[in-house]
């Protein structure tokens, strides 16, 4: 098998799903017309054993070769709720709702990989199992129930990719440990004692404790974590008031925090709850906090890191050994489960719009890189014969 011959016989299909796919965005949970496109497309290769419904809204596609070994791969296919502003002939036809992160090419790829496999089934020396994957743009994710319907049941090792569209075309981005952060969520709702703003000394002002809480909370990081371990306290949103001449009796705020550690992630719970207290004497106020969970932290795995990374060389493709990123994903989930590794393949350039924007866009080229990185993957473990051409 010679990837590049292999991948350029696909590359048209493979754009064209990925196309399809940024004109029919669907959001999390609610990806009824495309899981019907993937299982349809499934439906058609005659040496894949599907499972429909994994976990909620995820399928599961199996194909199996001589040889014991089993490799999964995973690609996730839900939408965003933002308005997509490009002018492009693929443009969103869904009023409100873009692929804005990538995953109608993860999809597109993880498509073209069952049609290669299928065809060349003859070379496989093993097992490979495709996981597509619904809502991991909204937790609790499906991830995590995908993997406790049995997801993973017999496989051996998981690989999955990200395009990232500020990264240069074909470059490939990864680094054994921690690679992406755990992004949690917090609210917290201020209560004083409202009245007219000539007379504050009859107040609690809820405003002005909020504007405290936001400044300590920014010390967090700065005077009580260790600096090797990297973290993010961010205040994202803020409301208060009702009018010019009202001192508030309640003020809200909402934000991230953003860890590899969970040991770092308690001492950050524990530093907010010990602020409020504090507010609570020093200032009059009572307060809700709720603070959720969001994925675990990005860890791969040391062995398949390095098949990742000769992988890439096998395909002579750029590869960086990237720093820690402070996104989040739900991919985790597999790596707590199975021994594995994620990568981000560059589609892009720094000019290009980041995720979640209204403009996002990717350079249909790493779709290509993006299919080889996983056939070569596929060598690199044995699971693929091939000969010494690319």
């Amino acid at each position: 098998m010679k990837i590049n011959q292999v991948v350029e016989n696909q590359l048209s299909a493979l754009i064209e799903q990925r196309r399809y796919l940024h004109q029919h965005p669907e959001l999390s949970f609610q990806e009824t017309e495309t899981y019907q496109y993937i299982l349809k497309h499934l439906q058609k290769l005659s040496h894949f054993h599907i499972r429909e419904n994994v976990g909620g809204n995820g399928i599961v596609a199996e194909i199996k070769g001589n040889g014991d070994r089993t490799i999964a791969f995973r690609a996730d296919f839900d939408a965003l709720p933002i308005q997509d502003l490009k002018e492009v002939p693929y443009k969103s036809t869904v009023p409100g709702v873009m692929h804005a992160c990538g995953h109608d090419g993860h999809t597109s790829i993880l498509l073209s990989l069952a049609s290669i496999l299928n065809e060349h089934i003859a070379k496989l020396n093993g097992n490979v199992v495709l996981i597509f994957q619904f809502a991991e743009e909204l937790a609790p994710g499906g991830a995590e129930p995908m993997v406790k319907d049995g997801a993973l049941a017999g496989v051996d090792a998981i690989y999955g990719q990200h395009l990232w569209s500020q990264f240069k075309t074909h470059e490939v981005h990864c680094r054994p440990g921690a690679l992406m952060a755990s992004p949690d969520l917090f609210e917290i709702t201020l209560t004083g004692k409202g009245g007219h703003g000539a007379k504050p000394y009859t107040t609690i002002d809820a405003i002005v404790a909020m504007a405290e809480l936001i400044r300590q909370l920014q010390t967090i990081v700065s005077r009580q974590i260790d600096p090797v371990d990297p973290a993010v306290v961010t205040v994202g949103k803020v409301k208060a008031g009702q009018a010019f001449n009202i001192i508030s009796q309640e003020a809200y705020c909402t934000g991230t925090v953003r860890t590899f550690r969970d040991e770092v992630k308690q001492q950050i719970k524990k530093a907010m709850t010990d602020i409020l207290e504090g507010l609570k004497i020093s200032m009059g106020i009572t307060y809700h906090f709720n603070y959720m969970d969001g994925y675990p932290s990005v860890t791969n795995h040391d062995r398949e890191y390095e098949i990742i990374r000769q992988a890439a060389e096998r395909l002579n493709l750029p590869f960086i050994e990237t720093e820690p990123m402070m996104v989040g994903e739900d991919y985790a989930y597999y790596l707590q489960y199975k021994p594995g590794a994620f990568f981000l393949t560059g589609a892009g350039s720094p000019d290009y719009p980041p995720h979640h924007h209204a403009l996002f866009d990717i350079d249909e080229a790493s779709l290509a890189s993006g299919l080889k990185m996983f056939l070569s993957i596929l060598m690199e473990e044995g699971l693929l014969n091939v000969d010494q051409q690319r």
